[in-house]
């Protein structure tokens, strides 16, 4: 399916929380998401994927129903009390009948009790941590990315080999602490160790302690021995290799990322883990046209959160397909839960009892591909070794209380 680039094209208005577009023929969509900061390449490629998604499922018309959609994004800048604020203006002011969003899981925290409170929909892109669709979730959340359960259960899968010994490094907060924590119960099901867990300040340059914890718990373990990192936002925890780890016998190895961080890879070429997306993995009609329209619009393959907004995307019409359109809360819940639909990951579904989007990873190993030598990975790539399917992935569902 090709369609006009025109088709992007949504009605303007004249504010973001303008009455004067507060009608009955849109559908109005808050896609806050954090533009301003560290992890902005993240949110414009949701914002892209989304707009994508939307076009694909509704095949170029960008309506449902009769009923247009309208996106407006807004920029909660990392500070969770503003994404809050903003969440509570879009639903009350903004009159906007599903938000979509935030990048960061610490934002997203602040923005659940918004979503409660209005008894509206806040269906989370990119933020992963676990608990936004588990113990601090409510029934009015629904997340469409991966979360830190596919990332640790999925490399948990790659790793969990027999005399294999393990330490981690994240970042010091909910998004890398979740994560690990993910990591660890993943591996308590394989044959493989874990010694250690080191968590470093966000933004941290200088890994010279955190290499020497690591290295003190690692160097005299028999077996393979290797150091699994865990990371978003500012700070390179790559840096840790200038302490060398070879000269212990330690392998760095870690799961996907954006495609500019891939060029940072080149120190890890062979090494293996599992990503969430890389976009020659999954083989599909859908991400067919995800990339080929991609390319043709942006001059690049779609990245790690395009494929996560362009499934937010299909979700939100999917769900509006079955209410002809309705957006009342009750009915989008019922529509939600359960629901099923074909991805640029293929086949997925929300889990009824968590709002989680259920979807496949892909174990990649690094390599250099000349295909990417002009792309931001600098020549660096993937090999996609396989698909690891839902059902490999056995982590616990917290079911929703409220």
């Amino acid at each position: 399916m090709r369609l006009s680039r025109t088709t992007l094209m949504l009605a303007v208005g004249v504010g973001f929380f303008g009455t004067a577009l507060a009608q009955s023929n849109e559908i109005r969509i808050a896609h806050i998401i954090d533009k301003t900061g560290a992890m902005e390449p993240y949110a414009t490629a949701t914002n892209i994927g989304l707009m994508m998604g939307i076009e694909y499922a509704t095949q170029g018309r960008m309506e449902i129903a009769g009923k247009k959609f309208n996106v407006f994004v807004r920029d909660s800048m990392l500070k969770p009390d503003q994404g809050k604020a903003l969440l509570q203006a879009a639903y009350r002011d903004g009159r906007a009948d599903i938000a979509v969003g935030p990048t960061s899981s610490a934002v997203a925290l602040a923005m659940l009790p918004a979503a409660r409170e209005n008894k509206k929909i806040l269906m989370i892109d990119a933020a992963a941590a676990e608990n936004l669709t588990g113990h601090k979730g409510n029934r009015y959340v629904f997340r469409t990315g991966r979360n830190s359960d596919h990332d640790g259960y999925a490399n948990a899968i790659v790793h969990g080999r027999a005399d294999t010994v393990i330490a981690t490094l994240a970042p010091d907060y909910a998004y890398g602490r979740e994560g690990i924590q993910s990591f660890r119960d993943a591996l308590k099901m394989t044959p493989a160790k874990l010694v250690h867990e080191e968590y470093a300040p966000v933004g941290n340059t200088d890994f010279t302690a955190q290499a020497q914890r690591i290295f003190n718990a690692l160097k005299d373990q028999p077996g393979r021995k290797i150091i699994w990192y865990l990371w978003a936002g500012p700070g390179n925890p790559l840096k840790i290799l200038d302490q060398e780890p070879k000269r212990h016998g330690i392998e760095v190895v870690t799961g996907g990322n954006i495609l500019p961080a891939l060029a940072g890879y080149r120190a890890l070429l062979g090494s293996e883990g599992a990503t969430h997306y890389y976009f020659k993995c999954p083989k599909n009609p859908i991400n067919d046209w995800l990339i080929k329209e991609h390319l043709a619009r942006h001059g690049t393959p779609p990245d790690f959160f395009t494929a996560t907004g362009m499934m937010t995307g299909i979700a939100i019409v999917e769900a509006l397909k079955k209410t002809q359109g309705n957006t009342d809360t009750e009915t989008l819940i019922k529509a939600l839960e359960g629901l099923a639909f074909d991805s640029p990951k293929g086949r997925v579904f929300f889990h009824p009892d968590n709002h989680q989007l259920m979807q496949p990873m892909y174990h990649f190993r690094v390599n250099l591909d000349p295909e990417m030598d002009k792309t931001a990975t600098q020549g660096v790539g993937h090999d996609c070794l396989r698909e690891v399917g839902i059902e490999e992935m056995k982590f616990p569902i917290v079911k929703l209380k409220d």
